[in-house]
């Protein structure tokens, strides 16, 4: 990578050798499909089992939940969103809850199910933080499923999700909470059971795992009462809840990845919030970047930071740090292609001036201080010279 600063590792991470190590070996040796009945398929059936069991453990599953195999997070949130609003005949027009500002792939599904008659309402996160009384007004028995992200993959805000669990509990018998936790796995500890969830999305490449894989945890009470419906039909596989021929290399490398990111979580957290403070200490001590304001939220994973420049559109910005060799985002990855990019900052609360002239700032726990210094050098020497523009 060279003399590269690579700051949007919320878009995605460089996969480790440990998991291309494990890609490679599983692709060239257990390489049977894996619902063939002979010995190299039950080979390939055994991978699949590990790696559902490894991954099972890096998120606290004790109950016995269903880990299923994804082509990534998005079509995991899609499954736990479709497939459980059609998972029943009496869902039809019932409310989901969702929260303001989630990743497109949860907000284009649920506008999908809106125009299908489903009533989807949405939990204000005005600077960062779910609004507690919202929860707790809007959990009304109608409600089948709520969708809520654990981490803003904008902001960072890290949102109180046990307490919508304890709102649906107390007061909707027929719903089960969904926590798409694509931009925590790795960057902030939790588990299912504090959570409170009944479906959990993952996803491989955001944790130094291959792209193309993702997985949607979904716990045994929710198998048993047929709580979720497929949305891709064919050969049964995934418990029927995914049909398609799995791929056990990827599988192999994301529990692979998974299970070396969770033995090293507390030492990467470490060092994500260190790489944070030094960032925010660098633009605090720079006058030339004190027209840059940080979008703190009161509660954040540590890897995000969000940053609003003094009048230069984002993408400006990108572009001239990018052809310097420094590489961040104006948003989601996922949503440069759309209109949805400024959503979660809308719902954070900011105008869309703002909005449009903000930049988002992603760590790995690979990046260095030194790296951080670098950026802020840049991003204060860029500001000089687009000013003049």
């Amino acid at each position: 990578m060279g003399n590269e600063i690579y700051f949007d590792n919320s878009a995605t991470t460089r996969i480790s050798e440990e998991a291309l190590k494990t890609y490679l070996s599983v692709a060239r040796s257990e390489y049977g499909n894996p619902s063939s009945l002979h010995g190299m398929g039950k080979d390939a059936e055994g991978v699949l089992k590990d790696a559902r069991q490894s991954i099972a453990r890096t998120i606290g599953d004790t109950a016995g939940g269903t880990v299923l195999f994804t082509s990534g997070g998005t079509e995991a949130n899609n499954l736990a969103l479709l497939g459980r609003a059609h998972a029943k005949p009496r869902f039809k027009g019932k409310t989901i809850l969702t929260s303001a500002g989630e990743h497109a792939s949860v907000k284009m599904p649920l506008a999908a199910l809106a125009d299908q008659g489903f009533r989807i309402v949405e939990i204000p996160t005005v600077g960062g933080r779910l609004d507690p009384e919202a929860i707790v007004k809007l959990a009304t028995p109608d409600v089948i499923l709520a969708s809520v992200m654990l981490v803003n993959n904008e902001t960072g805000a890290l949102y109180d999700v046990p307490a919508v669990a304890a709102a649906l509990r107390r007061s909707c018998p027929d719903a089960i909470l969904h926590v798409d936790a694509t931009q925590a796995y790795m960057k902030v500890p939790f588990s299912v059971k504090t959570l409170g969830c009944g479906l959990l999305t993952l996803s491989s490449h955001k944790i130094e795992g291959p792209k193309g894989t993702g997985a949607l945890w979904v716990d045994p009470g929710v198998i048993r009462n047929r709580g979720l419906s497929p949305i891709l039909f064919g050969g049964g596989q995934e418990a029927g809840l995914r049909s398609g021929t799995e791929d056990p290399p990827s599988c192999a490398a994301f529990a692979k990845a998974a299970s070396i990111g969770f033995s090293a979580l507390s030492e990467r957290v470490a060092r994500l919030t260190e790489l944070r403070q030094r960032l925010l200490s660098g633009l605090s001590g720079d006058p030339r970047l004190s027209g840059v304001r940080a979008n703190l939220p009161p509660t954040f994973a540590p890897h995000i930071v969000s940053l609003t420049l003094p009048r230069i559109k984002s993408e400006t910005m990108l572009h001239a740090l990018s052809a310097r060799g420094v590489y961040v985002s104006s948003g989601s990855a996922c949503s440069s292609h759309g209109k949805h990019g400024t959503s979660a900052l809308s719902a954070f609360g900011l105008p869309d001036s703002d909005a449009d002239a903000t930049i988002r700032v992603s760590f790995s726990h690979r990046n260095t201080p030194e790296q951080v210094d670098l950026f802020c050098e840049a991003l204060a020497e860029e500001i000089s010279r687009l000013a003049r523009f």
